[in-house]
């Protein structure tokens, strides 16, 4: 897809989309019952975080960029267990970095960060971006990064619907669609590493993951 839209000029369909999660963030989630405090809390990084945190050992990253971080509870107040049984009061205290929380749709991160920093994470959001969207939203990611590029993708609707009905997964493309996009953003920053994780589900409603990485990462990535 051409890259029309930009950083400085986002398609229509994100800014609405943007209000919608600003107003679900103050509001809560009146189709599943969730409180504001429960909405976007950080709950998708924890299950990646070992994946992170190799990536952090691998290239020496010393600050990490959570790129759509949500309320990012996930560093203040989550109690973290590693695979060796070893615990952390947050996972800050796991991945032993500076970590720099961003989201657009939530007052108390929605500064854009002056980066750059040594790695970028990205859970749970890439989906959430309008198609329209995705190339300049992907360009950015690996613009921040001086190291690694971490994502991972639902390829499939979410629980979660938006005030106006809407699901939240306003994007749900297959794993080809969404290599060819990485990709095209990784070529524009060839000495940055990225691992993206995508998870569709099989006939009988399984995840099943795909892993896209560089030359780099690839063999490293599949743990």
């Amino acid at each position: 897809m051409q890259n029309t839209y930009t950083r400085d000029r986002p398609s229509p369909r994100y800014e609405r989309l943007l209000r919608l999660y600003r107003q679900i963030h103050v509001e809560g989630e009146a189709f599943r019952g969730l409180s504001p405090e429960h909405v976007f809390p950080g709950k998708s990084l924890p299950p990646q975080a070992h994946h992170i945190k190799r990536l952090i050992g691998e290239c020496g990253a010393r600050t990490l960029l959570d790129y759509g971080s949500g309320k990012g509870q996930q560093y203040r107040y989550w109690p973290y267990r590693d695979a060796e049984g070893n615990t952390y009061p947050h996972l800050q205290a796991y991945f032993g970095v500076d970590v720099t929380c961003y989201d657009p749709g939530y007052a108390p991160f929605s500064t854009l960060p002056a980066g750059p920093f040594d790695g970028v994470v990205c859970t749970d959001v890439l989906e959430h971006v309008p198609e329209e969207d995705v190339p300049w939203v992907l360009a950015e990611l690996f613009g921040y990064a001086r190291a690694f590029v971490f994502a991972n993708v639902a390829c499939f609707p979410a629980a979660k619907r938006l005030p106006n009905g809407q699901n939240a997964h306003c994007t749900v493309k297959p794993v080809g669609w969404w290599r060819r996009e990485v990709q095209r953003a990784a070529a524009a920053r060839p000495g940055v590493r990225y691992e993206v994780r995508l998870v569709e589900r099989d006939g009988a409603g399984r995840p099943v993951e795909s892993v896209l990485a560089d030359d780099a990462a690839a063999g490293k990535g599949k743990a």
